[in-house]
C-alpha cells in the first residue's frame, strides 16, 4: 500500500499564548519558551535517527522558527505552505477571549459551542480550516509516498488533523492535547488519515503548553 508516515509538530510558545492571545493569522514569533521547545523537538527528532524526506511549515513566524531549528538539526530544507496557518480569526486576533466574551456574548457562545458554520468577523468558519487543512495535507503527503514528512503548524490545524484522521465531526467536542511543540504522528494513505501517535512531549519535561485555539 502506498503510504506516507507524517510528524506534524505545532510551534513553541509565543508571548500570546503566555498572554491567552488569539493569534490566529497575525505573525508573532517565538519567545525564548518558544525556541527552547523547538530546539528540543528538533533535537528529540534527530536523535531518533529516523528519515526525513521534507519539511513543510506554516509561513507565520512562529511556525517557521520551529521549522527551521528541526531542519538545521535534521539537514533538511523548509518549505513553507500558507495553507498550514492558524485559523483566520478575523477582527478577533489580539483580543482575549474575556474580552471576546465582555464584548461579543453572542459570538463567544457560537465559538465555545464549536458551531461549524459561525465566523469570527473576516475570519474563517470551521468548516473552512477543515477543508484546507485536508486540501494540504493530502497534497504535500502525495509529494512523499514512501517516505516520511515534517509538517509544523499550529493549534487549529492539528486540531483538524486529529479530527481527520479519526474521523471526529469539527464541531465535536475536544478531549485531546495540542502542545506546543509536541510530537504527533500520522500515516497517510490515499484513503486518508491515520492516528498512529500524539502528543509525545517527554523532550519537555513535566511542563507544557496546551493554549486551546478553538
Amino acid at each position: 500500500m502506498e503510504t506516507t508516515r507524517i510528524i506534524a509538530v505545532r510551534h513553541g510558545e509565543t508571548d500570546w499564548n503566555a498572554g491567552g492571545r488569539i493569534q490566529g493569522m497575525r505573525d508573532v514569533p517565538l519567545n525564548d519558551k518558544g525556541r527552547w521547545q523547538a530546539d528540543r523537538a528538533a533535537r528529540q527528532l534527530a536523535d531518533s535517527d529516523e528519515a526525513v524526506a521534507a519539511i513543510y511549515s506554516s509561513d507565520l513566524a512562529r511556525a517557521y522558527q520551529t521549522a527551521r531549528s528541526i531542519a538545521l538539526a535534521c539537514g533538511v530544507d523548509v518549505g513553507t505552505d500558507a495553507r498550514l496557518r492558524e485559523r483566520g480569526f478575523g477582527t478577533f486576533e489580539g483580543k482575549t477571549f474575556t474580552e471576546l466574551e465582555q464584548a461579543f456574548p453572542q459570538d463567544t457562545a457560537r465559538w465555545r459551542a464549536r458551531d461549524a458554520s459561525w465566523a469570527p468577523p473576516g475570519g474563517e468558519t470551521l468548516l473552512m480550516l477543515g477543508a484546507r487543512v485536508r486540501a494540504a495535507t493530502d497534497e504535500l503527503a502525495h509529494r512523499h509516498l514512501g517516505e516520511q514528512i515534517v509538517l509544523v503548524a499550529h493549534g487549529g490545524v492539528l486540531d483538524m488533523m486529529y479530527r481527520i484522521a479519526t474521523r471526529q465531526a469539527v464541531d465535536a467536542p475536544r478531549t485531546w492535547e495540542l502542545a506546543n511543540a509536541g510530537i504527533n504522528r500520522l500515516l497517510w494513505t490515499p484513503q486518508g488519515l491515520s492516528l498512529v501517535g500524539w502528543s509525545d512531549t517527554r523532550h519537555l519535561g513535566p511542563e507544557w503548553c496546551d493554549e486551546s485555539t478553538t
